[in-house]
């Protein structure tokens, strides 16, 4: 059992595919969706985060949609590219660099959204009975707790256990260091859950 994929594309050409995801990842959907329908920059309304949650305090249902399927689909299309042109390695880190390109766009300054989307995007094209799962997760939890956030933590904390069990196991690294980045993303967030202060979807 390897918890890493075997590294079987050139070294010169994983550059350029991580390169090139980086950079697919980096479209900032939301700041883009939210422009293009007038309803202003959405780094200034709600939480200032760039993801579907905090476009969606824009009031407009289908701009929220939108980002939360493109976010999702970059970091999909990013594998699907890498895997056909490449590898499983290549895919790999095809997915890390999408979402990276998310977290820390060089369109924004590097100051992008949480991951959430592109982390469920990612998984899907990856694995996709771990991805469902995973979304199967996160929508059970929203349900629950009617917090988002809480969410978030609870399906990027699954995804490894998940990969431990149904494979391919070789993504668990992938897993664990994407969850660890959602997380931090989410340290704010965290504190607001352990005070009783974090809002719930639809407030």
């Amino acid at each position: 059992m390897s918890i890493l994929p075997t590294l079987e594309t050139a070294p010169a050409f994983l550059a350029a595919i991580g390169v090139g995801s980086y950079l697919l990842g980096s479209v900032p959907f939301g700041v883009l969706i939210t422009r293009a329908m007038g309803l202003g920059d959405v780094r200034k309304i709600g939480s200032g985060n760039i993801g579907a949650t905090n476009v969606l305090r824009t009031g407009n249902k289908a701009a929220a949609a939108a980002t939360l399927l493109l976010d999702a689909g970059k970091g999909a299309v990013a594998v699907l590219i890498a895997r056909a042109i490449a590898g499983e390695d290549a895919a790999q880190l095809a997915g890390l660099a999408s979402f990276l390109g998310h977290l820390f766009p060089v369109w924004l300054g590097f100051k992008g959204g949480k991951g959430v989307a592109t982390f469920l995007g990612t998984l899907l094209a990856l694995a996709w009975p771990v991805g469902l799962l995973c979304c199967a997760t996160w929508l059970v939890t929203v349900f629950v707790t009617r917090i988002s956030s809480a969410s978030a933590l609870v399906a990027s904390g699954a995804a490894w256990a998940f990969l431990w069990v149904l494979g391919p196991q070789s993504m668990i690294v992938l897993a664990l260091v994407l969850a660890a980045l959602v997380w931090v993303r989410h340290v704010a967030n965290i504190r607001r859950l352990l005070a009783g202060t974090e809002p719930r979807v639809g407030k």
